[in-house]
C-alpha cells in the first residue's frame, strides 16, 4: 500500500496541491466576508459556531496579528491585492491600538472600541508581532514594520532573558516588570518558562532574520534550539515538556501532540536559516524523533491527532482540535523530506482526507474547533475568537504547496 501511494505521489500531488489551494483561497475568502469590523474597526472579536457576531466582544493581540501573519503570507504567495488590503487593515489596527506609545510593547487585549482592556506583555504575545510584522515587511518592503519588529525584539531581550539560565519568561506588566501570575491562559500552569513561548518565540525569530540578517539575532536563534534540544525534549520519550521553573526544572506532566509535531518542522525551520550543517543534522534527528512519538502514541487510526497526555494521571484527552492536525500534514511533510521515507507521505494523504470529511465546515466556512473520540462535532465552539484564527490551517495549505 504505502508503494502504491509513492508510486502515484506525481499524480496525487497534483490533485493533492489543487484541494489545498481551494481550501487555502476559501479559508481567505471566509475571513475577507465574515470577520471585518466595519462599527468599530479592525475585526470582530468573537464569531459562535453558526457565524452569528457576539457583539462587544474584547480583541485580542494573537488573533490580529494571526490575520496579520495570515494575509500576509498568503499576499506573498498569492499576490493578490485584495489580500495585500487586509493585511494593511491588520497592521494600523494593531498599531493604532495595541501599541503601547509610553513604555514599549504591545498589549494582550483592547475591548470591542479598541480601548487598552489587558495591559501585560504577555512575551507570547510580543513574539507574535514579530512574526506578522516580519511577514508584512517582505509585503511592500515597509521599513516602519521591520524597525518595529526589531525595537521589540530588543525590548524582548532585555526584559525576559534570563542570562542566567537562558530562555525568557512568560510575561511582565506594562512597564516591563515581573508579574506573579504569568499564565497564557487559564488551563496553564503558572510557571516562569514555557515550550509554548519558548517555540513561538523561535519562529518569530526565524523569520525576522530572513530579512534582517542581524548576529544577536543568530545567536538568540541558536540558544533557542539548544533550549529545546537540552532541556524541553525529553530526552528518553522524545516529546515537548511543556512548563519549567527558572533553571528549567520540570514543571508538568502533560504531553500535547500537536506541539510536538508542530515544532518539530519549525526546529528544521529554525536550524535552515542559520545555515549550520551540523546543527541542521542534529535538529532533524530529533524532529523525526518527535514525529515518530507523535505518531506512536497520539495518532488514531492513522488521520488524525488526539490532543493532550498526562503522564502522571494516566488520562488521556481523545478530543480533536483543528489546529494539530493542521500542524501535522506540515510535519509529515517535512519528515519526508528528511528521510524519504515512505509512511509520512501516505499520512499525510490521510489527514487531509480526515481534514476534509470532518473538519471542513462547508456550510458556515472555515473549518469546526474541535471534534470528540468518535468524529462527532463538538457544538458552541467558536469559529472565531482570540485562539481560533486562521494561522494554523493556512500556514500548513501554504506550507504544502510549497514543499510539494
Amino acid at each position: 500500500m504505502l508503494s502504491n501511494v509513492v508510486l502515484n505521489m506525481e499524480f496525487d500531488s497534483e490533485e493533492l496541491k489543487k484541494s489545498l489551494k481551494s481550501e487555502l483561497k476559501d479559508i481567505l475568502s471566509y475571513w475577507q466576508n465574515n470577520t471585518i469590523d466595519n462599527q468599530y474597526s479592525g475585526f470582530y472579536g468573537r464569531i459562535d459556531s453558526k457565524n452569528h457576531v457576539i457583539p462587544k466582544s474584547s480583541k485580542g493581540l494573537i488573533l490580529n496579528t494571526r490575520i496579520l501573519w495570515t494575509f500576509s503570507v498568503a499576499y506573498n504567495f498569492l499576490k493578490k491585492n485584495e489580500y495585500l488590503q487586509i493585511a494593511d487593515r491588520a497592521y494600523n489596527y494593531i498599531i493604532n491600538n495595541f501599541y503601547d506609545k509610553d513604555n514599549g510593547g504591545y498589549f494582550w487585549e483592547v475591548d470591542f472600541e479598541g480601548k487598552p482592556l489587558n495591559t501585560r506583555k504577555q512575551i507570547y504575545g510580543q513574539a507574535f508581532i514579530i512574526y506578522s510584522f516580519s511577514e508584512y515587511y517582505k509585503t511592500q518592503r515597509k521599513e516602519e514594520s521591520l524597525n518595529r519588529a526589531k525595537e521589540l525584539f530588543l525590548l524582548i531581550e532585555k526584559y525576559s532573558y534570563d542570562k542566567k539560565n537562558k530562555g525568557n519568561i512568560e510575561a511582565l506588566d506594562i512597564k516591563w516588570q515581573p508579574l506573579e501570575d504569568m499564565r497564557l491562559s487559564n488551563k496553564d500552569a503558572n510557571e516562569p518558562k514555557s515550550m509554548n513561548t519558548s517555540l513561538h518565540l523561535l519562529e518569530s525569530y526565524t523569520t525576522l532574520y530572513s530579512v534582517w540578517k542581524d548576529r544577536v539575532l543568530y545567536k538568540k536563534i541558536k540558544c533557542l534550539i539548544d533550549i529545546f534540544l537540552e532541556k524541553i525534549i525529553d530526552p528518553y520519550e522524545y516529546h515537548f515538556n511543556l512548563f519549567f521553573d527558572m533553571d528549567w526544572t520540570i514543571k508538568s506532566s502533560l504531553i500535547s501532540y500537536g506541539h510536538d509535531i508542530e515544532g518539530s518542522w519549525l526546529l528544521t525551520e529554525a536550524a535552515e536559516v542559520l545555515k549550520d550543517e551540523k546543527l541542521l543534522k542534529k535538529v532533524n534527528k530529533n524532529a523525526l524523533k518527535l514525529v515518530d512519538h507523535t505518531i506512536n502514541y497520539g495518532m488514531d487510526n492513522e488521520s488524525s491527532l488526539y490532543y493532550e497526555y498526562d503522564k502522571n494521571s494516566k488520562h488521556s484527552d481523545d478530543d480533536k482540535h483543528w489546529w494539530p492536525q493542521a500542524e501535522a500534514m506540515v510535519g509529515f511533510i517535512n519528515a519526508w523530506q528528511i528521510i524519504k521515507e515512505e509512511k509520512y507521505i501516505l499520512y499525510l494523504f490521510k489527514f487531509w482526507d480526515f481534514i476534509k470529511k470532518f473538519f471542513i465546515n462547508r456550510e458556515y466556512g472555515e473549518w469546526n474547533a474541535i471534534i470528540n473520540k468518535n468524529n462527532v462535532i463538538i457544538e458552541n465552539e467558536d469559529r472565531v475568537n482570540s485562539w481560533k484564527g486562521p494561522y494554523h490551517n493556512t500556514r500548513a495549505l501554504i506550507e504544502l504547496l510549497k514543499r510539494l
